[in-house]
């Protein structure tokens, strides 16, 4: 089977890599580029796991073909945190212990991520339809819920 070269753009890093027609964004996010963050626990958009940021817009990378990242901005669970300086979200999921066994994390603080770069001030309600497609068996939401509004209110400066 032929393979097609995509040349990206990750966290803000160039990118490239192989991919045959089929292989979804996850897998080549792992496979090919080695960034193993992003979990599957579904294969098919339903948990949230896997997703990451294309061009600005919130995707399942399992939804998503490798092939259709060509020219794309993409951002994943690697590139939330600045070095070794955490990002707001992630001090919080900590400090609000909003997560357990971490297989979801992944995807719930790229979500989060996503909705705070387009709405600083989210009200619960905002936060938990955004985040209404991730899926937790561990923690029930309301931790993750207090995490999300204590990240957008510190880095409002509130």
């Amino acid at each position: 089977m032929s393979k097609t070269h995509v040349t990206t753009t990750i966290n803000g890093e160039p990118a490239e890599f192989l991919a045959e027609a089929g292989l979804s964004l996850h897998d080549a996010l792992r496979d090919e580029v080695g960034l193993t963050g992003t979990k599957e626990g579904c294969g098919s958009g339903d948990c949230g796991a896997c997703s990451v940021i294309v061009d600005d817009r919130l995707v399942c990378a399992c939804l998503v073909l490798a092939v259709e990242a060509e020219g794309a901005t993409i951002q994943t669970i690697e590139g939330v945190a600045t070095g070794e300086k955490l990002h707001p979200l992630q001090r919080k999921f900590i400090e609000h212990a909003a997560l357990q066994c971490g297989f979801c994390t992944p995807g719930f603080l790229v979500a989060a991520k996503s909705l705070l770069e387009k709405n600083n001030d989210p009200t619960e309600t905002e936060v938990r339809f955004w985040l209404a497609g991730n899926l937790c068996r561990c923690t029930g939401y309301d931790k993750i819920v207090r995490a999300v509004m204590d990240a957008a209110a510190e880095m409002r400066g509130a």
